[in-house]
């Protein structure tokens, strides 16, 4: 509920004649049965109408461990999962996304995928469908739009380009933020300053991807600031983008914002900071109203492995940015690594406990209240390869691997003020697996639903067993997808798919 991309394309579809945009999401556990107990159809939150008498359903796929969860939404719905089942009355079913990248493990599902970025290209999209009489002539003719894949239609011969908005002060931006009656996960007003990222990290699908770097001038986010916070009432302003900090024009406009959030008790966060652009003056701004947790991402513990991945901080850059916020007050550092990445060694990863280690250090040196103490959060995820990366043809390395190295890192931590947590290697595993399969892993993804899968990306739902018991029930292998190093001439999968861009 709190992301951006549906809050844009909520507000687009809402602003257009004759469009009626509802959200619905997928029900907890829980609700489901009760639900499917009283033969209760999904329904969209506004209306409560049934969405199988919506036109369109649109899903946002974010995470692969989504997945089951939009075939478990379109059964709920009485609508269904694969498309060749539906017949020209049923709601057209379209998806957008960082899943779509690669989108032949949903491509059995889905009628139509939107690469890149949808405000504009959804706009098409809703003109052709109320123009053209019938499903058959909407996805023909839909399909010879720039960013827009038909699984049904489309050669894989032919590259489908991804779409960009060009002019991001001149796009729609949603100030008439829709305000819940519930708690959600961010639930405050947001400003996006830029899309694209000018640093090149080898492992990050969403740098590699989200390119070329487009930014709104300071103006323009002063403008949708001063109207997001009146219109919600937040006293809570996020600035989001891949790396806050690499904002050209970052101190002015915060010296802007802060004129207008400081009397009005607005707290201004930035989440997304990097320790090589880390600044005395940047702290200093953001502190003003009160004090959030900060967090760094060195991805890797060892100037080598960072440098082999192309993450160009150094360990001074990080204790640097450390030390500028314990003397300006700061207690708690949250730091984000990987593990498995390629070339990674067993010095490498104590290498991190080194560092954690270094940040307690500099804290006793820069702190002047010793007795509130320090929280230094290390967490580890595996590191997953991920299609339109350069590390997309690398191997994943096991799952007893990377517990391995997890117990190599905890015993290396020795301090009660270093707290370690690690992501589920299982789900790293499964995704992996998602991530970079082919059109047969849908039935993969069919198979696990049947077996009660959903809500896979939490741990208390996620099964390993029944997804690698789908696996076997369908002659596919996981390591086969997970573990297995690409050669250079091998063709992948989502090869079809150019992410260089297309701004028409």
């Amino acid at each position: 509920m709190s992301n951006l991309g549906l809050r844009i394309l909520y507000g687009v579809l809402n602003s257009m004649e004759n469009v009626w945009c509802e959200r619905v999401f997928a029900p907890w556990t829980d609700m489901e049965t009760e639900i499917r107990e009283n033969a209760v159809p999904l329904y969209g939150l506004e209306s409560h109408d049934a969405i199988c008498e919506f036109d369109i359903i649109a899903f946002s796929l974010g995470y692969e461990l989504s997945y089951t969860n939009v075939l478990n939404m379109l059964d709920m719905a009485g609508i269904a999962h694969r498309s060749e089942d539906r017949n020209e009355s049923a709601p057209l079913v379209i998806a957008g996304g960082s899943c779509c990248f690669n989108p032949g493990p949903m491509a059995d599902f889905i009628d139509l995928f939107v690469i890149g970025e949808g405000e504009e290209v959804i706009v098409e999209l809703v003109g052709i469908f109320l123009s053209e009489a019938g499903k058959p002539g909407f996805l023909k003719t839909a399909s010879s739009i720039s960013g827009v894949y038909v699984p049904s239609l489309h050669d894989t011969s032919r590259p489908v380009v991804k779409r960009v908005v060009k002019d991001l002060d001149n796009s729609f931006f949603p100030v008439d933020m829709i305000v819940p009656s519930m708690s959600i996960i961010h639930d405050r007003a947001v400003l996006e300053l830029f899309r694209g990222c000018i640093r090149g990290c080898r492992f990050c699908q969403a740098g590699n991807t989200g390119n070329p770097v487009r930014s709104r001038t300071p103006e323009t986010l002063l403008r949708q600031a001063t109207a997001c916070i009146a219109n919600s009432g937040y006293d809570e302003l996020a600035l989001l983008s891949l790396s806050t900090s690499d904002y050209k024009r970052l101190d002015e406009l915060c010296d802007s914002l802060l004129d207008w959030c400081e009397p009005r008790k607005v707290n201004l966060s930035l989440p997304s900071l990097r320790a090589d652009n880390f600044s005395i003056e940047l702290m200093q701004r953001v502190q003003k109203v009160r004090k959030s947790g900060l967090t760094f991402a060195p991805e890797a513990g060892s100037q080598r492995l960072r440098d082999h991945i192309n993450k160009n901080i150094t360990e001074e850059d990080l204790l640097g940015a450390c030390r500028v916020a314990f003397e300006g007050g700061w207690n708690s550092v949250k730091l984000y690594f990987m593990l498995g990445l390629p070339t990674e060694t067993d010095e490498d990863v104590v290498a991190i406990a080194g560092i954690a280690n270094a940040v307690l250090q500099t804290w006793k040196e820069s702190t002047d209240n010793r007795k509130r103490g320090v929280r230094i959060t290390v967490s580890t995820s595996c590191f997953i390869p991920k299609p339109h990366t350069v590390f997309e043809r690398e191997a994943q390395v096991s799952i007893a691997e990377y517990l391995r190295r997890v117990e190599l890192l905890r015993s290396s931590i020795r301090s009660k003020s270093i707290t370690f947590n690690w992501h589920s290697p299982e789900q790293g595993y499964i995704e992996a697996a998602l991530s970079r399969g082919d059109r047969l892993v849908g039935n993969v993804i069919e198979a696990a639903w049947l077996s009660g899968s959903r809500f896979d990306s939490w741990s208390e739902h996620f099964s390993l067993e029944k997804w690698t018991s789908a696996f076997k029930v369908c002659s596919l292998d996981p390591e086969y997808y997970a573990m297995r190093k690409r050669t250079d001439n091998e063709e992948l999968p989502w090869n079809f798919v150019s992410i260089r861009g297309s701004m028409a």
